[in-house]
């Protein structure tokens, strides 16, 4: 296995850096990177039978973007990747060694084959522990962050198009059919005071809409009474709105930052608009509070279970939400319930801001 990984990596280096200038050279050289991964975790696999040593696995490789050229850039400066292929460029060599020094010393029958076959191992283990290892604790950190940069790019644009398409299909469609109506109006006040006086009873009934539309698209980017009154009211509102008897429960000792507050406020709603078309429940419950450092928020309810991260429910991208801001979700949701989403996010307090009390709300 060293012979052929060591041949294969040298014609791949060969034909890689060779073509880098054409079209087909990036492309091999990452692929050759990602058959490096791979053969890095059969190293580890060895290694766990024959030497005893336990590696964790690094980190997947993860582009900044989505689409083949971040991949192909994200794949050929993976630092994982060219740890591996050193490995697999020097453990031939080292293989050789070690056989030919071994031999030697169990032909000549010397009394240091013990110590020397040992000596050889730790090295071996030496090798495996610094090129097969995952990267350390900061460089693992910096690829989540840029990994994590990605989800929150995408989760802005996603929200953008969804505030552009509620601004183009609602409110504005309905103010141009006003501006329409108010303008027949005008043409008939004089001619047919009656029905101008219709059209613009008719008009008034628009904007009324037009306005409702409008404070509920504002809700959904961020609800006036979570700026003004916090988590508490907040939470207490959407479960208001649920059409599952709820409970919501706030305790804190002061208010987070107003990113975690959106996060949170955001989180919940979701769950709860699950539970309200999914979950054929009679009962449901909201709890956030602070541990420590942590903010722990809870949502069940004890309808028919069976929600899965990739069931279509919107679970996975709560999840990729929360990664993005160093959270946790947690799901648990057996058939036939009940269901309980266990949610983490660190705890933000507000700059300059004191204890403003304890903040506890119910509502059923």
């Amino acid at each position: 296995m060293n012979v052929l990984a060591f041949v294969v990596l040298v014609v791949w280096l060969a034909l890689g850096i060779g073509l880098s200038v054409t079209v087909v050279g990036l492309p091999l050289l990452a692929s050759g990177l990602v058959a490096c991964r791979w053969y890095g975790k059969l190293e580890r696999a060895r290694a766990r039978r024959l030497l005893g040593v336990r590696i964790e696995e690094p980190s997947r490789l993860r582009a900044r973007e989505r689409g083949f050229f971040p991949w192909l850039w994200a794949g050929v400066k993976d630092p994982v990747a060219w740890r591996h292929a050193l490995f697999a460029f020097v453990r031939l060599p080292w293989a050789v060694l070690s056989f030919v020094v071994t031999l030697v010393a169990l032909l000549v029958g010397w009394p240091a084959l013990p110590w020397l076959a040992r000596w050889l191992s730790n090295v071996d283990r030496a090798m495996v522990r610094g090129l097969l290892a995952p990267p350390d604790e900061w460089e693992r950190r910096i690829a989540e962050l840029e990994a994590d940069r990605m989800t929150v790019s995408d989760t802005a644009a996603a929200d953008l198009r969804r505030i552009e398409r509620d601004l183009h299909d609602g409110a504005q469609a309905r103010l141009v059919a006003l501006a329409m109506g108010l303008g027949l109006a005008k043409e008939k006040l004089l001619e047919d005071p009656d029905a101008a006086a219709a059209m613009v009873d008719e008009a008034h009934g628009e904007v009324k809409l037009a306005l409702q539309e409008l404070r509920d698209l504002a809700r959904g980017i961020h609800p006036a009474i979570l700026t003004d009154r916090g988590l508490g009211p907040a939470l207490a509102s959407l479960a208001g709105r649920c059409t599952v008897p709820t409970a919501a429960s706030v305790d804190l000792p002061e208010r987070p930052a107003p990113a975690i507050e959106g996060i949170i406020y955001f989180t919940v709603s979701e769950l709860l608009q699950n539970v309200s078309k999914h979950s054929a429940a009679r009962r449901a419950s909201v709890e956030v509070r602070r541990v420590g450092d942590r903010l722990l928020i809870r949502v069940a309810d004890d309808g028919r279970g069976g929600a899965r991260l990739d069931g279509g429910s919107g679970m996975a991208g709560l999840a990729e939400r929360l990664g993005s801001v160093d959270g946790r979700f947690v799901l648990d949701s057996p058939m036939g319930g009940p269901t309980r989403v266990t949610a983490e996010l660190p705890w933000r307090g507000r700059a300059g801001t004191g204890r403003v009390g304890m903040a506890r709300t119910e509502t059923r």
